[in-house]
């Protein structure tokens, strides 16, 4: 599901997917989190805006699915395209953990919809952004299949480089498209837009024609469509759309020229638009997070897990980073981003230990805390409070510096918890790899 550090990983979803399935360390940017909607989301707001895109609806059983894909052959379809609804990409090539292949199937009769269906609800689709765990089918959405020879990759997104929104497009459409990037750069056709101006009709005409759309009522529609999907980039304070693929459907004695249709879609959202998008934010999935950052997010923590085995409690997300790189570098691996931010307090810090101790894969803690704002000894009271609390049995490694650092080692000394002081980040590093 997105491009965020420029433009040399197309497709930014895969990039975002690697922090949370643990193929990467996060960047300091990743400590915001950003809306992510379902496809069925995303085609529900495109349609508001007047993109086209294909006759569907949802359902949440196997009864439910019959019923509406019985109504849309009614209404016509030849094709019916089943699609199990996660947060990530890949689904069609995907697998369940009950071995049931595919999370995309394209079928003619209602039956085979609810038999395919039964299949995917309440089990887990694995996928290359998920992750080994995968993540649990709860929604499926049915629509109608269209026809067409042709798939493209387009986007629109904010970039650093270009300092303002650009397009993004590929005639190597349907397939994945970091893969493109890396194998095939000269597929790929980027055009930033000017803020004022807009997506204009020459530069939509000029990506159309760069996509590989034929005849002029085409390249026409697809530049239209194009421009709508910008109006609503802005108007919902999106930082990216993805449509992957994009298509010209097949030329018919009714419809000569085609018509350009999004067959799928990924919508992210910034969060500091919030107050002005609430209805959008509306539709989070929670079931789809991780229960940990749904638990940290209502005590103001940030928290990303990681695969490793040594929880790491940090103030700061450049310090946060730091640790886990060093950590990395002696041979171990960090089990998440915990970030307690700043204002850091005995209560944050209790609840931060509850939600790594929770983690059944964390072995060792690493608390690496700089003392400005709040001071050592109050954050060495939360420490020790919060280890008694939990009922910490794992061991402990503290790293203190900053105001009352002396008096923060004394309150840890004196605590007769087996706690292990750290003279500095190297040395708190090696002492958490050597616990394990």
């Amino acid at each position: 599901m997105f491009l965020r550090q420029g433009l040399r990983s197309v497709g930014s979803s895969l990039a975002r997917q690697s922090i949370k399935h643990k193929q990467a360390l996060p960047m300091a940017a990743q400590q915001v989190r950003h809306l992510n909607l379902h496809e069925y989301q995303s085609k529900g707001l495109m349609a508001k805006h007047d993109v086209r895109v294909q006759k569907g609806d949802t359902a949440d059983s196997t009864e439910e699915a019959f019923a509406v894909a019985q109504r849309i052959k009614n209404e016509g379809a030849n094709d019916l395209i089943l699609k199990a609804q996660i947060l990530a990409g890949g689904r069609g090539k995907g697998h369940f953990d009950t071995g049931f292949k595919g999370g995309v199937k394209i079928v003619t009769t209602p039956e085979e919809v609810r038999d395919n269906a039964s299949q995917m609800f309440g089990n887990w689709l694995v996928t290359n952004q998920t992750g080994p765990e995968g993540q649990q089918v709860n929604r499926v959405l049915i629509h109608e299949g269209v026809d067409f020879d042709k798939e493209f990759y387009f986007a629109i997104l904010l970039d650093r480089d270009h300092n303002g929104p650009v397009m993004v497009g590929s005639p190597m459409g349907g397939m994945d498209i970091e893969a493109v990037a890396e194998d095939h750069p000269e597929a790929i056709f980027t055009m930033p837009i000017d803020i004022d101006e807009g997506l204009t009709d020459e530069s939509g005409l000029a990506m159309a024609k760069n996509l590989g759309f034929e005849g002029k009522e085409a390249i026409i529609d697809a530049k239209e469509q194009m421009q709508k999907m910008y109006q609503m980039f802005l108007k919902t304070d999106a930082l990216q759309l993805e449509i992957n693929p994009l298509i010209q459907t097949r030329a018919t004695d009714a419809d000569p020229s085609g018509k350009v249709y999004c067959v799928d879609a990924k919508l992210e959202f910034d969060t500091n638009a919030m107050f002005r998008q609430q209805d959008i934010f509306d539709q989070r999935d929670v079931s789809m997070d991780d229960p940990r950052e749904i638990e940290a997010e209502k005590h103001q923590l940030n928290y990303i897990g990681l695969d490793g085995n040594i929880g790491c409690m940090v103030n700061g997300a450049g310090l946060a980073m730091a640790t886990m790189d060093i950590i990395k570098l002696h041979g171990g691996t960090p089990a998440n981003f915990l970030d307690v931010g700043g204002g850091a307090t005995a209560e944050t810090v209790e609840e931060a230990f509850k939600i790594l101790t929770a983690d059944p894969k964390v072995k060792a803690l690493l608390v690496n805390i700089f003392g400005g704002i709040m001071k050592c000894d109050i954050i060495a009271e939360g420490v020790v409070e919060a280890a008694k609390k939990v009922g910490l049995k794992m061991p402990l490694i503290v790293r203190l510096e900053g105001t009352n650092v002396e008096r923060g080692k004394q309150i840890l000394a004196e605590s007769g918890l087996d706690i292990v002081s750290a003279d500095d980040l190297d040395d708190a590093a090696k002492k958490a790899v050597l616990a394990l």
